[in-house]
């Protein structure tokens, strides 16, 4: 399972990312608000690269910004090969992401708690995650559909609903397809 939800992931989350980005390319066009540059000041932060002020390097936003959404891809594709899969499944994701956004930013000092932001940008970013969260919550379950149902979606259709008479699915079965 783990391998597949590796590659898929990864396809996802990439999948994801790039939607996200075109989203964000057409807000900043309709709305003029510029291009964020605290992708690439966290990767400056995490990995010792040399700092400076002003516009960052196109390379380094980049290469944060894709391989971040790569990279929660995967787990988003461990939920689906888990069977947690659909929008609710992607929703749940959604804060995933933010969460994950503002852990780097706030650790590394590049970015502030969302509750100081301004509340025009607080819902565009939302928004965007949003957007990348459900992107890669598709192509995720879609792929991990090819497998059919997840542990989870099996154990569940033994009896829907939670019965406390319903015991957890055979250890052999519920990894294994």
């Amino acid at each position: 399972m783990l391998k597949r939800a590796l590659w898929q992931g990864l396809l996802a989350g990439t999948a994801g990312g790039a939607v996200m980005t075109l989203g964000e390319k057409l807000e900043q066009a309709v709305t003029g608000r510029p291009a964020s540059h605290v992708p690439a000041r966290v990767l400056q932060r995490l990995t010792g690269l040399p700092e400076r002020p002003g516009t960052q390097p196109l390379k380094a936003n980049w290469a944060m910004h894709f391989g971040q959404a790569a990279l929660l891809g995967v787990l988003r594709s461990v939920m689906a090969q888990s069977g947690l899969r659909g929008p609710v499944a992607s929703a749940k994701f959604t804060v995933v992401r933010l969460t994950n956004d503002q852990i780097l930013e706030n650790a590394t000092g590049v970015g502030a708690p969302p509750e100081t932001w301004p509340r025009r940008e607080l819902v565009v970013d939302v928004v965007h995650k949003a957007v990348y969260a459900f992107v890669t919550g598709a192509v995720a379950d879609a792929l991990a559909a090819r497998g059919g149902p997840g542990p989870g979606q099996r154990h569940a259709a033994r009896r829907p609903g939670r019965h406390a008479d319903v015991g957890p699915l055979p250890r052999g079965d519920a990894h294994g397809r």
